[in-house]
């Protein structure tokens, strides 16, 4: 059993980032913004924006067989990312769907979803999930925006803005995440910025530094090398 010292923990070493939003905002673009080498997982195949961009490299996800395709990337992942500082996973809900596809192709009808699946996707994403983040790499991830209904200690009822992933594993994936962030678009300047602090409307976090909100572009300024 290793003990650390607090004073030791690099705050900002290994993060782990999601920022969701509505499609076409630029969770993908800002992948150009990382510091070091990337390599990205494109599961929504959108990965166009990207060309020209030095320091990435893109792998093309198969939608149509994804538990293969996961499968494999798993079991070659600590040798593809021996080269790189940052993994994108672009993005979750696109990963989610092309699931629910391919196991409704079992179902007694072909297309349909079957009430076990909703239990396999439980366990099977939070393996999946586990996985890539035992990594000892920066990993940012995207998906693209729901709404789930909140009861309040008072007993009111609210709607809030959350990641577009089935709700039996949001919690954990949110729960191991350093940073949740929403994209918004300012009506009259057309600017785009992130939500880093949550509210009763919106789901966001920033355990890694002291922002509440910064530009999209500097989404990944961690104000520094905190260490505290």
């Amino acid at each position: 059993m290793k003990i650390m010292k607090a004073s030791e923990i690099e705050r900002t070493k290994n993060w782990r980032v999601l920022l969701y939003g509505k499609p076409g905002l630029g969770k993908t673009s800002v992948i150009k913004k990382l510091t070091g080498k990337t390599l990205v997982l494109d599961m929504d195949h959108s990965s166009k924006v990207l060309g020209g961009a030095d320091n990435i490299d893109v792998i093309e996800f198969d939608r149509n067989h994804p538990t293969e395709f996961m499968k494999m990337f798993l079991n070659e992942i600590d040798s593809l990312l021996s080269e790189y500082d940052n993994l994108v996973i672009d993005n979750l809900t696109s990963f989610q769907s092309d699931w629910f596809v391919e196991v409704g192709k079992s179902s007694k009808n072909g297309i349909s979803n079957e009430l076990q699946h909703y239990n396999q996707w439980t366990n099977y994403f939070l393996r999946v999930l586990t996985a890539i983040y035992s990594k000892p790499i920066n990993i940012y991830v995207t998906a693209w925006e729901d709404t789930r209904e909140l009861t309040l200690d008072t007993g009111q009822l609210i709607t809030q803005y959350v990641p577009q992933i089935r709700s039996n594993v949001l919690n954990q994936l949110l729960g191991l995440t350093d940073v949740v962030g929403r994209i918004m678009v300012n009506v009259k300047s057309g600017n785009r910025g992130v939500i880093l602090e949550g509210s009763e409307g919106t789901y966001a976090k920033n355990r890694l530094d002291e922002r509440t909100a910064c530009p999209i572009e500097e989404l990944f300024n961690f104000g520094g090398d905190l260490n505290n």
